[in-house]
C-alpha cells in the first residue's frame, strides 16, 4: 500500500464512509444530538435575554411610583405576559380576590405569598425548558461514542485476525474510524455541559431577583392593608 493510499483511506469522510454499521449509527445519534444541543442553547439564549430584558421593564415600572391597580389593568390587558409581569398578576389576584371576601390582613398575606411561589415555580420552570436535555447529552454522550470506539476496534481486531502480517497501515484506519466515536462524543458532550452549568446559573440569579421581587411586593401589600384597615376605623 503506498503512501497516497494510506493518506486517502485514513481521511475522516472515508473512515466514517468505510465504518461499520453500528459505529456509523453511532456517530449519527451522536451528531443528532449535537445538533440539538445547539438548538437548546440558542434558545435558552434567547429565553434568559428576553425574560432578563422584560423582568428589567416591569420593575423600572412597578417602583417608579405606578399605581398597583394601573400595572394589574395593563397585565391583565396583555396576554402574552412572562415573568415578573406575570408572578405581580397572579399575585395581585388573588390579594383582590381575599380583599373582596372580606378575608383579614394575615389570610390576604399568606394566599397571595403562597400563588406567588406557585407562580415563581411555573415560570421558572417554563424558563429552564431544555436544560434537562443538556444535562442528559452531557453526561450521556460520551459513553455513547466510547461504545461506538469499543465495537470499532473489537471489528478491527477481528478484521485483523485473518491478516498474515499486521503494519501500521493495517492497523491504523480500523482504530482511526473507532476513535472518531469518542471525538464526535465529546464534540456533542463539552458544549452542553458548559451550556447547562451556564444557564443554571443563570437561571438560580433569574429565580433570586424574582423570590427578591415577590417578598418586596408582599410587603408593600401588607402596609396597603394595614394602612385601609386603619383609615376604616
Amino acid at each position: 500500500m503506498t503512501t497516497q493510499n494510506v493518506e486517502t483511506t485514513l481521511h475522516i469522510t472515508n473512515l466514517i464512509s468505510q465504518a461499520s454499521p453500528v459505529v456509523q449509527l453511532v456517530m449519527l445519534l451522536l451528531f443528532l444530538a449535537s445538533i440539538y444541543s445547539w438548538y437548546v442553547i440558542a434558545k435558552l439564549s434567547m429565553g434568559f435575554k428576553k425574560a432578563t430584558r422584560q423582568d428589567d421593564h416591569f420593575q423600572k415600572m412597578f417602583w417608579s411610583g405606578a399605581e398597583t391597580n394601573t400595572l394589574y389593568n395593563n397585565a391583565q390587558l396583555n396576554s402574552e405576559r412572562r415573568g415578573l409581569e406575570d408572578i405581580f398578576y397572579e399575585g395581585y389576584s388573588e390579594y383582590l380576590k381575599l380583599k373582596k371576601r372580606q378575608a383579614s390582613i394575615q389570610q390576604k398575606i399568606d394566599g397571595t405569598e403562597r400563588i406567588l411561589r406557585v407562580g415563581l415555580s411555573r415560570d421558572q420552570g417554563t424558563l429552564e425548558s431544555g436544560l434537562n436535555g443538556l444535562a442528559s447529552i452531557g453526561s450521556v454522550a460520551p459513553y455513547v461514542g466510547l461504545f461506538g470506539t469499543v465495537w470499532g476496534i473489537m471489528n478491527a481486531f477481528i478484521g485483523l485476525a485473518g491478516v498474515e502480517q499486521v503494519t501500521l497501515a493495517t492497523v491504523a484506519p480500523g482504530i482511526a474510524e473507532a476513535l472518531i466515536a469518542t471525538a464526535i462524543g465529546l464534540f456533542a458532550a463539552i458544549p452542553a455541559v458548559l451550556a447547562f452549568n451556564h444557564f443554571t446559573a443563570k437561571s438560580e440569579a433569574v429565580y433570586s431577583d424574582r423570590a427578591l421581587f415577590a417578598e418586596e411586593m408582599v410587603a408593600l401589600l401588607q402596609r396597603q392593608s394595614m394602612g385601609s384597615s386603619q383609615e376604616s376605623e
